[in-house]
């Protein structure tokens, strides 16, 4: 396939998610660094932004899970998918709900005007990059972007 065949590159069967995916991976790893700035710098503007990157990882991870499940269904017909793919899978959709939950919580802070986050934030949120990190690596070597062992 030529890379600068736009028609091909679009519409393969998967070429959406692939896309998609890097949108909520970079808002969600922005956000957590925004807030470690914020807290370097004292800053409620800093602050701010990392609470709209993180509602927009937390929107676009949504899309990025449909897109998903649509290839899976375009290139496996909704069959069982084999190891890494289920694990992929798994890890993915782990990786929206822990978005989702940092989004809640950070929603409900934001609302309190409090001026730290709590510990539990910063644990999920280091649990949460761990688990975003895994699954893009495992994306990787599924596009084969990067080459498993």
């Amino acid at each position: 396939m030529n890379p600068f065949d736009l028609k091909s590159a679009l519409l393969a069967k998967h070429a959406q998610h692939v896309v998609l995916i890097h949108f909520p991976i970079a808002l969600f790893i922005s956000s957590v660094a925004f807030d470690l700035l914020a807290i370097w710098k004292c800053s409620r503007s800093l602050a701010k932004a990392a609470y709209y990157n993180l509602i927009g990882a937390a929107i676009t991870a949504l899309a990025a899970v449909a897109t998903g499940i649509v290839a899976w269904e375009l290139q496996f017909e909704g069959e069982n998918l084999p190891g890494i793919l289920r694990l992929h899978l798994s890890l993915g959709a782990s990786s929206t709900v822990l978005i989702w939950i940092l989004a809640w919580w950070r929603s409900r802070q934001e609302r309190v005007e409090n001026n730290g986050l709590a510990v539990g934030y910063w644990f999920l949120a280091f649990i949460a990059i761990l688990v975003v990190a895994l699954t893009g690596h495992l994306g990787g070597i599924l596009s084969g972007v990067e080459v498993a062992n």
